[in-house]
């Protein structure tokens, strides 16, 4: 079952800045372009480098390891094609930016009720 992760307060990610949220073995690379959010995997599926400490130029933003470019909106590597990485729904809830993420396949079923 998808869950939801409170990450932070609003303002706690200014216009052209990424946050990184780990959950389990998970890092998400949460960014603000210019109010809206962007949550998207933060290893880069080159060599894993940090897309959250990556540049960008609009809603582009380059691996700093190696310089692979992915839309933060989509996922979409801009650099190789069938390179992107995954992207999560984001939003602000009340005075948290709030990141769904799907199941994790590590964890234990639930039970049955």
């Amino acid at each position: 079952m998808p869950r939801d992760i409170r990450l932070c307060a609003p303002d706690e990610l200014q216009p052209g800045r990424a946050r990184v949220l780990e959950e389990g073995t998970r890092r998400v690379a949460v960014f603000n372009i210019g109010g809206a959010l962007h949550a998207i995997d933060d290893l880069c599926s080159h060599r894993w480098g940090p897309l959250s400490e990556g540049d960008l130029a609009g809603f582009l933003v380059m691996c700093p390891w190696h310089g692979w470019q992915f839309d933060v909106r989509s996922g979409v590597c801009d650099t190789v094609a069938n390179r992107d990485v995954a992207t999560y729904p984001v939003r602000i809830e009340g005075d948290a930016i709030v990141v769904t993420l799907p199941d994790d396949p590590d964890a234990p079923p639930a039970p049955a009720t």
